[in-house]
């Protein structure tokens, strides 16, 4: 395997950014009065909770994942979503009108909307038939400018698995970032990357509590790197970018792995249930096989199976502008009633 240079692959204006010091980050110890970062020290009308900036490193909030996770927290990464790791990713360490990108569509679109907000080049090399990679023509696409292969597994929108080796020959073979989108992995019998983090310094995984652990709304997002990567992640993003509401939230969800467990478990029984049931219907063409909590599925006319649905209240993911994906929808995962009224409802579109 090549030796990996982070610091070669950093743009240099980023290896020479002296941060902005909070005045929170300042200090390291306890205190009974607090004058240093001009807070309003009566506090809010409404609550006095939130009159005090939060930890800008969120230590309780990783102290609690590392438990879970098996890290440390210097290898651990949380921002407001995935996205906010995906846009630092392309600050740090792709120049502007000069460097690229690879992504694999069908895939997540976040991807490509940061290298466009980034003025970075994307170069699209698509899933094979079967949704896998296409490492001949991944190693075509990638240049002495290429800075970041992005790679989803389970892959959304389509909902499987990459194949672990062809991941791993893209980890062997190529001297920048891979970035492998997590964000589903609570629902797939493939187990996650984290543990191979101190055997490939160029890989970073990013997680997340919006799916499995239903905290869409707080927007949390977790990039596992090695604390090289973490440290530089953190040297760039805004002081205070993840509020104090949101961390206190976090910590009680991750309290509950017992009940998250459980809903994880009945999501894929609802899925495995659902999956013959839409399958037999009279327009549908295929459902493809998933391993996260949504279903990929291929029919007739989606323009009109979409409207109909909507029609009855029920909001589906129209995906089949997508490359690859022509003629399917995206359909998540419910609980048993909403499963059960979506069933209805396709069946009445058939009469």
């Amino acid at each position: 395997m090549f030796e990996f240079n982070f610091q070669q692959l950093l743009r240099s204006n980023i290896r020479s950014l002296v941060p902005y010091s909070s005045a929170r980050a300042e200090f390291k110890g306890l205190a009974s009065v607090w004058l240093d970062a001009n807070e309003n020290a009566w506090g809010s009308p409404t609550t006095t909770a939130y009159n005090r900036y939060p930890d800008p490193m969120q230590m309780k909030l990783k102290q609690k994942l590392s438990s879970i996770k098996g890290l440390l927290p210097d290898c651990m990464f949380i921002g407001n979503g995935s996205d906010e790791a995906i846009d630092l990713l392309f600050r740090a360490c792709c120049n502007p009108g000069k460097d690229n990108v690879v992504v694999c569509p069908p895939t997540y679109g976040m991807y490509e909307v940061s290298a466009n907000i980034n003025d970075v080049e994307v170069r699209r090399v698509p899933l094979l038939p079967d949704f896998q990679l296409d490492l001949e023509r991944i190693s075509e696409a990638v240049d002495e400018c290429t800075k970041i292969i992005f790679l989803c597994s389970p892959n959304n929108p389509t909902g499987n698995c990459l194949h672990r080796e062809d991941i791993e020959i893209v980890l062997h073979n190529f001297n920048g970032l891979v970035v492998i989108d997590e964000a589903y992995i609570n629902y797939a019998r493939h187990r996650s990357f984290i543990p191979d983090l101190t055997e490939y310094p160029n890989l970073v995984v990013l997680q997340t509590l919006s799916k499995a652990w239903g905290l869409a709304g707080l927007r949390i997002g977790m990039a596992f790197a090695s604390p090289e990567i973490i440290e530089v992640l953190n040297r760039i993003k805004p002081p205070y970018n993840v509020s104090e509401a949101t961390q206190q939230l976090a910590l009680d969800a991750l309290e509950h792995t017992t009940q998250v467990n459980t809903q994880i478990r009945k999501t894929v029984e609802e899925r495995d249930m659902l999956i013959p049931r839409i399958a037999n219907l009279g327009f549908v063409q295929k459902v493809y096989p998933s391993e996260a909590n949504f279903l990929l599925v291929k029919m007739d006319d989606p323009k009109r199976v979409y409207t109909g649905l909507t029609e009855k209240g029920i909001v589906v993911r129209d995906r089949s502008s997508q490359p690859g994906c022509e003629g399917c929808l995206r359909i998540t995962i419910g609980t048993p009633e909403e499963n059960m009224k979506l069933i209805d409802t396709l069946k009445n579109l058939v009469q």
